[in-house]
């Protein structure tokens, strides 16, 4: 599954994970300004268009999928299977597939105005960001915000690796 997003890692995993992979978790501030577009402040990573049902947006709402119970890994898709839902500068899957594992300590506040920061004060549990395959549209949305505890992990959690440019 070479082509599929990292998943069923918890945030300790994916933490260790983008440091052996040259690369480290985003925090919270940076994977909001890549799914808004900086100041664009892009309703969804694509822009302002609700994705509906189309796929080529966003993989959610088990709208990629044919099976009638959209529950498991096979409802994951590749990554890049939404191109029309690219990030400003082309990222790919920033809204649906899996959730994405975030630096931070999750807060009840956040303040996506600050300029290269990160919740560093330790609390129980850590940001997630972007929503996932199966669940609605609300959760695509750039500023929507989950939280889990850092060891749990599911099939439609995972993360990314940034890396500076």
């Amino acid at each position: 599954n070479e082509h599929r997003p990292i998943n069923c890692a918890s945030w300790y995993e994916l933490y260790a994970f983008c440091i052996w992979d040259g690369g480290f978790l985003p925090s919270e501030t940076e994977w909001h300004y890549a799914a808004s577009g900086g100041s664009d402040q892009r309703k969804y990573p694509w822009g302002g268009t609700d994705p509906g049902a189309n796929v080529n947006l966003a993989i959610y709402g088990c709208y990629y999928s044919d099976s009638q119970s959209c529950t498991d890994v096979t409802d994951i898709a590749p990554v890049g299977s939404a191109p029309g839902g690219a990030g400003k500068w082309g990222q790919q899957d920033l809204a649906g597939n899996v959730w994405e594992w975030v630096l931070d300590w999750y807060a009840d506040s956040y303040e996506a105005s600050c300029d290269n920061c990160a919740n560093t004060t330790q609390s129980s549990i850590r940001v997630r960001r972007g929503g996932d395959f199966f669940k609605d549209g609300p959760l695509l949305l750039s500023p929507f915000r989950g939280r889990d505890y850092p060891s749990f992990r599911s099939y439609d959690l995972g993360g990314r690796c940034a890396r500076t440019p």
